[in-house]
């Protein structure tokens, strides 16, 4: 994994107080719901993967001994906060009870040893704890808030004298979305898509909170990468549109040094932008409030964010060389995807291209006819250098980098960004479907683009073939929310060197829910039952 520090020198932090305070009003309550178990598992390990097995025995009380645990299965993915009545059972209690509480969205994180975890980032992420209880009886409110469905609670320790009953285990949990206000998909899905929405849904559900977070378990927290995909799916999902503005205006609230818009924000205990910049991601910013302005019409909001916005291109615009093609620096840059051998050069020059277009229409819906003509032309003159040194029209590929790499995420980015026209997208797209490419997908991140390249180029029943593929094989892995990284070949795959530390609910993932209300509807009757 490519090393993410990327910590910009002499960091500064530039703050806009009446932004701050303009996100602290479109904060809204969380809604709670408290929820139970449905049973008790245990965790088997067949060949090289845990699986949760049910149990017949009670759910509740139960008694355990030094050494003695039990699992609890919330049958499915829940973010809250996990409670529980502890009572004893035999003599009276002459030691504390000592208890290890360990929670996970899969089953690996239960069954795996956590003393092994050896991973690339931190081991506090790994949700287990370790509490002492010195009266009993006594109610138990664990402080932080949990993304799991099994919940694990051994007795590490009580004494010979006396057993420990676990009672009334519950979790309350906690979302921004309000389901009642969730727009139905089309009624007329095939159960494996229907499927698919219903899990898109979920994974949505559980990353809106405070901010639309990346992933409940990890990192927490609103990376504008994300932000982009969940807002596209909130617009035609739950609708909160607050919980949008919010974020666009933490994002203009706190920028980095010299006006840049950070990858990420931390919200407590106070709003401050991280010190990680990636080109790509500065320039969502662009797009986060073109997709807002045409979802609400919006002009206050523009106007406010507007100068944000064209902050990101004027920043962009030092990495182009004389040809005005971008010039690929070393390190950690520009996301894309998580692959270390992927060349990033051809795909930033498309997002440069895609995030030039939609500030030029910005510009035009605030009346700047010079700006817009500005950025229009900027927008020309970077397609004319991706013609001219990225496109081989011998392989009829867009290449990347020093070596001429061809990657899914050049062809993709350069057809979302319009540099290539339909003729030439749909063959590109034809021929990767067909073929494939040795530089393959890592993360439904860049799976999410590629199938939006296919639906745009009017692709549909490959567009949803391919959802019922890759995020099906995710829905047949068992998965309750949709991952944040997944390899159907290599399901196991993690970034980070470990399962146990990926995140199994992740938003940028959620795109299923997308493309089957913007898209499902332009099939004609027979491609429907084709897919069926």
């Amino acid at each position: 994994m490519a090393d993410i520090r990327n910590s910009i020198e002499n960091f500064t932090m530039n703050f806009n107080e009446a932004f701050l305070e303009k996100a602290e009003g479109y904060r809204r309550p969380l809604r709670s719901a408290l929820c139970a178990p449905v049973g008790t598992v245990r965790m088997e390990k067949r060949g090289d993967r845990w699986e949760a097995v049910a149990e017949n025995s009670p759910l509740l009380p139960r008694e355990l001994g030094k050494g003695e645990s039990v699992c609890y299965d919330f049958g499915d993915h829940r973010v809250g906060f996990v409670s529980f009545t502890l009572e004893s059972a035999g003599s009276p209690p002459d030691a504390p009870a000592h208890l290890r509480i360990k929670l996970g969205e899969r089953p690996c994180e239960i069954g795996e040893d956590t003393a092994s975890y050896s991973g690339s980032i931190s081991s506090s992420w790994l949700q287990e704890e370790f509490i002492h209880v010195d009266v009993l009886p006594a109610a138990v409110s664990m402080p932080r808030r949990y993304a799991f469905r099994y919940l694990e609670i051994t007795a590490v320790d009580t004494s010979p004298k006396y057993r420990v009953v676990v009672k009334d285990v519950e979790c309350r949990t906690v979302t921004s979305a309000d389901t009642g206000a969730l727009k139905p998909a089309p009624s007329d899905l095939p159960p494996r898509l229907k499927r698919l929405d219903d899990i898109a849904v979920k994974t949505m559900e559980d990353c809106m909170q405070d901010v639309f977070e990346d992933g409940p378990k990890r990192d927490r927290r609103l990376w504008i990468g994300d932000l982009r995909l969940q807002a596209q799916v909130n617009y035609l999902t739950f609708g909160n549109l607050d919980l949008v503005r919010r974020c666009l205006y933490l994002f203009a609230g706190v920028t980095q040094n010299e006006g840049s818009v950070g990858a990420c924000m931390f919200t407590e205990p106070r709003v401050i932008v991280d010190d990680t910049r990636l080109f790509d991601y500065s320039l969502f910013f662009v797009s986060c409030l073109y997709d807002y302005w045409r979802e609400t019409g919006d002009r206050e909001t523009l106007a406010n964010l507007a100068p944000t916005a064209f902050r990101q291109i004027e920043l962009s615009e030092k990495l182009l060389d004389d040809n005005g093609l971008i010039v690929e620096p070393e390190g950690w840059w520009c996301f894309l995807d998580w692959n270390d051998d992927l060349s990033k050069q051809a795909g930033a020059q498309g997002v440069f291209i895609y995030a030039a277009g939609q500030a030029a229409a910005l510009a035009d819906a605030l009346g700047d006819g010079e700006r817009a003509g500005y950025l229009r032309s900027l927008r020309d003159r970077l397609i004319a250098a991706a013609e001219r040194f990225l496109w081989d029209g011998d392989a009829l590929f867009y290449r990347s980098g020093k070596d001429g790499q061809i990657s899914y995420a050049s062809q993709v980015w350069m057809i979302l960004s319009g540099a290539a026209d339909r003729e030439r997208a749909r063959d590109i797209l034809t021929r990767l479907l067909r073929n494939g490419n040795d530089l393959k997908m890592t993360t439904p991140y860049m799976h999410d683009h590629f199938v939006k390249a296919l639906m745009e180029c009017g692709m549909y029943c490959e567009g949803f073939e391919y959802v019922a593929g890759y995020w099906g094989a995710m829905a047949d892995d068992g998965a309750d929310c949709f991952y944040e990284i997944f390899d159907p070949e290599s399901p196991d795959t993690s970034p980070y060197g470990s399962m146990m530390i990926n995140s199994f609910c992740h938003a940028w993932s959620c795109g299923p829910a997308y493309f089957i209300r913007k898209y499902w509807d332009r099939l004609t009757p027979r491609q429907k039952a084709e897919l069926a």
